[in-house]
């Protein structure tokens, strides 16, 4: 009544699957965790905290096993601006540190994040921009 199928399927693996390379799921944490340190890195370091973001470098360094690249330039952003995209920054790095189990990175991030929060409380009240 039925014909056998004779072709393969769609879903069949390709015969030389494994000739990339896969990444383990802590690696692909590690990468994560070092893209979210290093953004970090560049607003820490336009903010001009320079031993929060050698802190930060150090954990960059150790993740990718070579040191990051410094941010070089300044932009027009206001620091209460800047201390909120570093918080957010920061939050992110602390949640991918403790999936990771990476208790320094994690220490680190909350730390920061309570810096950030600190110096928000801190500056003068500002209107939000394109808040609703």
């Amino acid at each position: 009544m039925y014909e056998p199928i004779r072709t393969k399927s769609v879903h069949t693996p390709a015969d030389h699957a494994d000739d990339f390379p896969h990444l383990s799921r802590g690696e692909e944490l590690d990468i994560q965790l070092a893209g979210h340190l290093a953004a970090l890195l560049a607003v820490t370091d336009e903010l001009d905290l320079g031993e929060a973001g050698d802190r930060i470098a150090e954990q960059v360094a150790r993740l990718r096993g070579a040191a990051p690249a410094r941010h070089a330039g300044r932009t027009a952003a206001p620091a209460p601006s800047l201390h909120r995209r570093a918080h957010a920054l920061a939050g992110r790095a602390l949640v991918v540190a403790a999936s990771r189990a990476d208790t320094a990175v994690a220490i680190l991030a909350a730390e920061r994040m309570d810096a950030h929060t600190a110096a928000l409380a801190a500056a003068p009240a500002a209107p939000l921009v394109g808040a609703h």
